[in-house]
């Protein structure tokens, strides 16, 4: 009989997909939680330390770590030396492993999670028998992700295994997820530590979306989004209403948050066209804000976005449905307002969270051949930063709207001149 190796913190689909396989005459070795679940289910199976001839030890931290293990999934099949090292040792081949790894993701995005809860879910197993598997594709079949049993199970059901090209794809999946997983866990570490400029710098972004084409309609683009939790960005927006976002979308949305978290706690409204704002207002309530956004510059709006930091209601409906606009993005709508606005059929309506107007601590742009990396521009001037030098000392009035003016002009691009009015 063929063996399986079934190890997952994510238990989704596993105690089916380990039903099919016994069907198809695979024993089934596990561990821990998994063996339980799968046990409880009545589906029988081997556990790790009857394969290795040794208990799991260090409250689990060591039980995969073992040539019984690594030797079943690393054996060349055809390789003459490889079967008589394993026939003498009694090491029996592994053909499918199925793991997915710790938590880690989800235990330092916990609030109030601890050092030591983080270490703890550092995989360490895991990575080590994906790897050896992915390693050995061209016999192994290995699955971390249970969108791919359907197709894993269907393969065996109908050519007695997966194909070379399927364990191929399986394999370079498994590359991508660890080589995500250690990003994640090297950041976390470089954080922890306080190393402001790291030797390597490794990133890792999930992919949300393909999109229908890039800037420009030859190319084509993705839409991928950092795997920490930030509630305030169009990543984690929804879309109420309209078409797919756009690469320029994306950009153009992305820009008018970045101003509009300038005014946190206060009625503000952006208008922002290309990249740069075309109006930003605040006011004694949303109307009145996005009046003076407009008002900024009502031709340059035209097929612009517009970011607000209020519920839109229905008399603002009415005025922002008679300009062509691409975007809306506010916390909510009322049924009225989203009456209105979604007769106009390609507008986009997007909602996002209030609170947590959370900024990144860098900034990452791409060039040619790397990255520039940056600390985010938090810096915010307030009235007693100023020093005045000048023999005319300014109004309070054009102090407030100086400062107003500082917050944008940061977001504007080149050389840039922002022009302020109460």
């Amino acid at each position: 009989m063929r063996r399986a190796l079934v190890s997952v913190s994510d238990k989704s689909g596993v105690v089916e997909f380990c039903k099919e396989l016994t069907a198809l005459e695979y024993e089934i070795i596990s561990t821990g939680g998994t063996k339980k679940a799968l046990d409880a289910a009545g589906i029988a199976t081997i556990a790790i330390d009857d394969v290795t001839g040794f208990p799991e030890i260090l409250d689990g931290r060591v039980k995969t770590l073992h040539p019984m293990v690594h030797g079943g999934l690393l054996n060349i099949r055809d390789k003459e030396s490889h079967q008589e090292a394993c026939k003498k040792l009694d090491i029996k081949n592994i053909d499918l492993v199925c793991v997915n790894l710790y938590p880690f993701k989800e235990t330092i995005s916990k609030p109030g999670f601890t050092h030591e809860d983080a270490v703890e879910n550092i995989d360490i197993g895991g990575p080590s028998m994906l790897r050896s598997a992915a390693k050995n594709h061209a016999f192994v079949t290995v699955v971390t992700d249970s969108n791919d049993y359907e197709t894993v199970l269907n393969e065996i059901k109908e050519h007695g295994d997966t194909t070379l090209a399927t364990r191929q794809k399986l394999a370079a999946k498994v590359y991508r997820t660890t080589a995500a997983y250690d990003a994640m866990i090297a950041e976390y570490m470089t954080n922890f530590v306080g190393e402001e400029n790291p030797e390597k710098l490794t990133l890792t972004f999930d992919l949300k979306q393909s999109l229908r084409y890039g800037e420009n309609p030859h190319q084509k683009a993705s839409f991928y989004v950092t795997p920490k939790t930030m509630d305030y960005s169009l990543a984690n927006a929804t879309q109420l209403h309209g078409k797919e976002l756009s690469y320029n979308n994306i950009q153009d949305g992305n820009a008018a948050l970045q101003i509009l978290k300038e005014f946190k706690g206060q009625h503000a409204a952006v208008a922002l066209k290309h990249m740069n704002p075309c109006g930003v207002g605040v006011g004694a309530n949303i109307n009145e804000a996005f009046k003076k956004a407009y008002d900024a510059d009502p031709v340059s709006i035209f097929g612009g976005i517009v970011a607000l930091s209020d519920e839109v209601n229905k008399e603002l409906a009415e005025v922002m449905s008679q300009i062509f606009l691409e975007i809306i993005l506010a916390p909510s709508f009322t049924e009225e307002a989203l009456e209105i606005l979604t007769k106009k059929k390609n507008i986009r309506l997007m909602t996002l969270a209030e609170t947590h107007q959370t900024t990144f601590d860098t900034q990452v742009v791409s060039v040619s051949g790397g990255i520039l990396v940056q600390n985010t521009n938090k810096v915010v001037i307030k009235k007693d930063d100023l020093h005045i030098v000048t023999k005319t000392v300014p109004t309070e009035a054009q102090i407030e709207d100086m400062l107003f003016g500082d917050k944008v002009v940061k977001h504007v691009k080149s050389n840039a001149i922002v022009v302020v009015k109460d």
